[in-house]
């Protein structure tokens, strides 16, 4: 690590939720399966460190106790140690040997992690799950709320060519009591085009926990994220709420909160309707979507639209000569 790096202040409102989420990232280890014997807790002054299981599928914690104290310090010894598997264990780096830690720097509560160009070549599976290694090994470091990961220095891209930015422990963590339980799933998504009447789609990565969400709740929370591509205009009200989700005889029931009827003022009536229902039906397993709000399907949305209906996918809405 360079000498002129730069070391963001310790706010005390960072350090409080960084013991937060090392006491939640301890708990959430509680009981993990590795090799058989149930996963300890973390002793003091340890950390965990997270590696590939032999077939690169999985992530494995592995409790660490480094010698450093000082953060710049400490940070330099769990980036080596993170590239060194403990013989004992039957892993592998989650870094390529290939890539080549340069150094880091922090400003505020954002880790900086510079790599050379190589880190672009892992696989795609390699990369999501080193993403995960590192955000949640480096963030138990009191004072690191984010990293960034920049690959010979430009920001970390992802499969639409839009950075990645800053990664939080909870992106990874999803309320389950098994870390391994979370896997990398490539969606196509539907938002507005910049007129707001027609679909556009949008293919991206993202990574859920299959104990605890499905497919289906996992597409609902992705357009409620909203879109990535340039141009794109977002369908769903920011901070809409699911209130539940089924699937029944290929029938996906969708319970929203009362923010749906809001909408969105830029786009046209049935657009946020086809966003939701073409996106849940490029899964197999649904054909038809009843949207529901309050539990109540006797609904108008925009005055317009009446949600008593078993919806199906309609490309009447769709931009002709879509390019996925």
């Amino acid at each position: 690590m360079r000498e002129n790096r730069t070391w963001g202040l310790r706010r005390a409102l960072g350090f409080f939720c960084r013991l937060a989420a090392m006491a939640l990232t301890a708990a959430l280890l509680t009981g993990c399966s590795l090799g058989g014997k149930e996963q300890p807790t973390l002793e003091a002054g340890e950390y965990w460190v997270y590696y590939l299981n032999a077939s690169g599928t999985r992530l494995v914690p592995y409790a660490y106790h480094p010698q450093a104290a000082e953060p710049e310090q400490l940070i330099a010894e769990l980036m080596d140690q993170i590239r060194s598997v403990p013989a004992d264990l039957d892993c592998q780096p989650p870094l390529s040997e290939r890539v080549v830690y340069q150094n880091c720097r922090w400003e505020d509560q954002v880790l900086y992690l510079y790599f050379d160009a190589n880190y672009t070549t892992m696989k795609t599976d390699q990369e999501i799950l080193c993403r995960a290694a590192l955000t949640l090994m480096l963030t138990q470091v009191q004072g690191v709320e984010y990293i960034n990961i920049y690959c010979g220095d430009q920001p970390l891209m992802d499969s639409n060519q839009n950075p990645v930015g800053m990664l939080a422990a909870s992106d990874f963590i999803m309320g389950t009591s098994n870390v391994n339980s979370y896997e990398k799933e490539e969606l196509t998504l539907y938002f507005a085009d910049e007129s707001g009447t027609l679909l556009v789609p949008e293919r991206r990565e993202a990574i859920h926990d299959i104990n605890t969400s499905s497919m289906e709740q996992l597409i609902v929370e992705q357009l409620i994220e909203g879109p990535q591509g340039e141009g794109h205009l977002r369908v769903l009200p920011e901070g809409l709420k699911v209130l539940n989700l089924t699937v029944n005889d290929s029938v996906c029931y969708i319970n929203f909160d009362a923010a749906f009827l809001d909408g969105v003022a830029d786009v046209s009536e049935y657009v946020p309707i086809y966003a939701i229902v073409n996106s849940l039906t490029e899964l197999t397993t649904v054909t038809r979507v009843r949207i529901l709000v309050n539990g109540s399907q006797d609904v108008m949305f925009r005055d317009i639209v009446s949600l008593n209906t078993a919806f199906e996918r309609n490309t009447e809405y769709m931009q002709e000569d879509q390019d996925l």
